[in-house]
């Protein structure tokens, strides 16, 4: 007669739980990577759908820009998902909310033609999912640390959220060149409107989360966030998050050049983005192995620098050859010093206010990258005029190289917060995965 020990029931049941968490966070991740209007499947169909209308480069950018904002403000989702429950749940119930808001913009873009140079339309109902994704993407890595943690397994979601973001990314860049390249742009409207309708399932039918009234310790968690905000380790980080993501040169200008003066095809170009994908891939799997054993403050230095070298590595872009070569290594150096800033971003959130101080960081991060688009896009179309399409692309690539070595002007700075920043400090957490 066999028998079966309780801890064995124990086991096999945390096993169950592990798999079903990872499951969920590993598939709310590849739809955010395929849904996320700048990054995901429409990225490229939107802006090819511009410039067939004839936009200019600096009123494309300026759209890309806008459509990134969302992001810029995911302190205030953190705010409203931790003290203000909807229907008893501050996960659950918002999960539903923004994904369905982002299948009812997609789905209309799918069904609906608009017709030539109807730009307001077009940003009504791309901010739509932009805004459902970017708040989605706060209450999922809410949800993940507080199931997560309990059960010691922070990490492996992680990796796993990280593998299946960028696996979507290597299916979208193909996708989405495609369909740009044969005008099929509803297309991606509609395989973006279906991700997010899945994400509303996955949402209703696996989240489990015990009802919350929410008015236990919002004075407590507010003043707690508040005296963070001002410490001098939160401030010098957000300083640097800034300035090293103010950086002009953007992928909205790199995708006009290549395709317009370069002569490359909406689905090479595409293709490069799943060249991207697949070296930040192993960019994250490298992170994972020497970030503990090498000392923070070199691996700050090396952001900075690997910042630098992914930015002046498009000088030396001049045909398809060169564009797969230098794309390859841009995705593993951009995507190292990357990863370095989320774990400098993580390492001064306190326990009180983790996911909201992370998420302050990050809005930090993107309020400097959304608004250098912008100002890209107008030296750019200047530069056109003034110096042709190479020298105005050169000049662009160097001043996005200057801003990015601005940050070493920091570096002092940070170093004064070393105590801050060491691995198991207190208020140390997991890296945050965004």
């Amino acid at each position: 007669m066999s028998h079966t020990s309780p801890s064995t029931h124990l086991d096999t049941g945390a096993r169950r739980e592990t798999l079903r968490l990872g499951v969920l966070f590993g598939a709310l991740y590849f739809i955010q990577g395929i849904a996320e209007p700048s990054d995901g499947l429409i990225a490229q169909p939107v802006l090819s759908l511009l410039k067939s209308w004839q936009f200019d480069h600096a009123q494309i950018t300026r759209f890309a820009a806008l459509i990134s904002l969302p992001w810029a403000i995911k302190p205030l989702y953190g705010l409203l998902s931790d003290f203000l429950p909807l229907g008893g749940y501050r996960r659950k119930s918002y999960l539903l909310l923004t994904s369905g808001a982002a299948t009812l913009g997609l789905s209309v873009l799918a069904i609906v033609d608009l017709p030539a140079g109807a730009l307001s339309w077009l940003l009504l109902l791309v901010l739509m999912p932009a805004v459902g994704v970017a708040f989605s993407d706060v209450v999922v890595d809410a949800l993940m640390v507080e199931t997560g943690q309990p059960r010691g397994i922070t990490g492996l979601l992680q990796s796993i959220q990280w593998a299946a973001m960028y696996s979507a990314m290597i299916l979208t860049g193909a996708l989405g060149g495609y369909l740009s390249g044969h005008g099929l742009q509803r297309w991606a409207f509609a395989v973006c409107a279906v991700a997010c309708a899945a994400s509303f399932l996955l949402a209703l039918l696996l989240v489990k989360e015990t009802r919350s009234t929410g008015s236990a310790g919002f004075r407590g968690a507010l003043g707690s966030l508040l005296k963070t905000v001002r410490s001098p380790a939160v401030l010098s980080v957000g300083s640097f998050l800034f300035l090293w993501n103010f950086n002009p040169f953007s992928t909205a200008v790199l995708y006009l050049h290549q395709t317009t003066y370069l002569g490359f095809s909406e689905q090479f170009y595409g293709n490069t983005v799943s060249i991207l994908a697949a070296a930040s891939i192993a960019a994250c799997v490298g992170y994972g192995f020497y970030c503990r054993r090498v000392p923070f403050d070199r691996l700050v230095h090396w952001s900075i620098a690997l910042g630098i070298l992914a930015t002046v590595a498009y000088w030396a872009v001049w045909d398809a050859t060169s564009a797969v070569v230098v794309t390859a290594a841009v995705g593993f150096t951009y995507m190292t010093a990357c990863l370095i800033q989320l774990d400098l971003a993580a390492r001064v959130c306190p326990p009180a206010a983790a996911g909201t101080t992370f998420a302050l960081l990050m809005a930090l991060q993107n309020i400097g990258m959304s608004s250098s688009i912008a100002v890209g896009g107008w030296i750019y179309e200047a530069g056109l005029e003034r110096w042709g399409a190479r020298m105005s692309f050169n000049v662009l690539v160097g001043t996005g190289a200057l801003t990015t070595a601005a940050c070493w002007l920091l570096v002092p700075w940070l170093r004064r917060q070393a105590d801050a920043l060491q691995p198991g400090a207190a208020g140390a957490v997991s890296p945050p995965t965004d």
